[in-house]
C-alpha cells in the first residue's frame, strides 16, 4: 500500500501495483510514493483542450516536421503554426509536431534534451501558438536519448547519479533472440570513467538505450510526460516504446514490463490530464529478424 499520499485511493493502488510488478514490493512503494508527490505538484496545471472530446471521424491531425513550411528570418515554428491557422484551420483539428527538440541525428529522434526546443526551430511560445485553435502531439522518445545529451555525458563521467541510467551488457548475454528493427550492431562501446562500457543501442550509435529497470529513470520520464502535458499536449505518441524494456533471453519486444510501463504513464495521466491520450507506436514484428525503416527524406516547403 502506498503511504502518504492524498490522492484517491484507486489511484494510489493501481501506481502500488504496477510498480511492484517492476521493481518489488518496497522499490515499487517507494517508486509510488515519489510518483503520488509529482503528480500533486502537476495538479491543475494542464492548460484546457479546444476540443476535450473523444476522438471522431471528424478529427484529422497533420503530422509535420517543425521546420517543415519556412520564410526568411522567421522561426519556423511560428511560420508554421500562422501557415496552419491561415489555411488549415477548417481541415484539421490537430498537429502532430515531430521531434522539435535539440538533437544530434535521425532526424530529430536522437534527442539531447527532452525540455528544450532546438533554437533553429523557435520556442515554447511558438509551440504555444498553435493553440488554442489545434490539439497538439507531442513526441515522447522514451526508449533511448542521444549520445550526446547531457544524460549520458554524465554518465560517461561516471556521475553517481546518472550511472545507472542506461542499459549496459556485461559478459555473454544472451542476446541471440533480439528482434532488430535495423541492421545495426545492438551494442556499441564507449569509453567511461569507469573503463569501457558496452551499451545497448536499439537503433543507431547516436542513441543510448534507456535503463527502465532503474526507477529514478521512470520517474525522470513521468515528469518528462507531465511537462509535456503541460505545455499543451493533448496527445502524446510514445516513439520505439515496443523496445522499452530489456530482459537477455527473451525478444526484447512488447515485453509485460513495457505494457506496465505505458499503464503507469496512463494512471498518471489518468489524475493529472484525463484529456490526454498516449499514441504507441506498436511495431508487430515477425519471428525472423525484420529491419523497420520508419525515417523518410524530406524538404522544407518555403512561403
Amino acid at each position: 500500500m502506498v503511504q502518504d499520499c492524498s490522492l484517491p485511493l484507486s489511484v494510489r493502488d493501481r501506481l502500488g501495483r504496477l510498480l511492484g510488478s517492476l521493481y518489488g514490493p518496497a522499490v515499487g512503494a517507494e517508486t509510488a510514493d515519489n510518483l503520488c508527490v509529482a503528480i500533486k505538484q502537476h495538479l491543475g496545471t494542464v492548460p484546457a483542450s479546444p476540443a476535450a472530446q473523444p476522438l471522431s471521424e471528424r478529427d484529422v491531425l497533420l503530422i509535420t516536421y517543425p521546420d517543415q513550411v519556412r520564410e526568411p528570418v522567421v522561426a519556423p515554428l511560428r511560420t508554421l503554426a500562422r501557415f496552419c491557422q491561415e489555411q488549415l484551420g477548417d481541415v484539421i483539428s490537430g498537429v502532430h509536431l515531430l521531434p522539435f527538440y535539440p538533437w544530434s541525428s535521425d532526424d530529430g529522434f536522437a534527442v539531447k534534451d527532452y525540455r528544450a526546443v532546438a533554437p533553429e526551430y523557435g520556442s515554447w511560445a511558438d509551440v504555444a501558438a498553435f493553440r488554442p485553435r489545434f490539439d497538439l502531439m507531442f513526441d515522447g522518445v522514451f526508449n533511448h536519448l542521444s549520445a550526446g545529451s547531457e544524460w549520458f555525458q554524465r554518465f560517461l563521467r561516471d556521475d553517481p547519479a546518472f550511472r545507472d541510467f542506461f542499459v549496459t551488457v556485461r559478459g555473454d548475454a544472451d542476446l541471440s533472440q533480439v528482434l532488430r528493427p535495423r541492421a545495426l550492431p545492438l551494442l556499441t562501446e564507449f569509453a567511461t570513467a569507469r573503463g569501457p562500457e558496452r551499451v545497448w543501442t536499439t537503433f543507431s550509435a547516436d542513441q543510448v538505450d534507456l535503463n527502465l529497470k532503474n526507477p529514478r529513470v521512470l520517474l525522470a520520464l513521468v515528469e518528462t510526460l507531465l511537462f509535456y502535458v503541460g505545455q499543451g499536449a493533448r496527445f502524446i505518441r510514445l516513439d520505439a516504446i515496443a523496445f522499452l524494456w530489456k530482459e537477455p533471453g527473451t525478444p526484447c519486444i512488447h515485453l509485460p514490463q513495457t505494457h506496465a510501463v505505458i499503464q503507469i504513464f496512463r494512471a498518471v495521466l489518468d489524475a493529472v490530464a484525463p484529456d490526454a491520450r498516449l499514441i504507441t507506436e506498436t511495431n508487430a514484428a515477425r519471428r525472423q529478424p525484420r529491419v523497420f525503416r520508419r525515417r523518410h527524406q524530406r524538404g522544407p516547403t518555403g512561403l
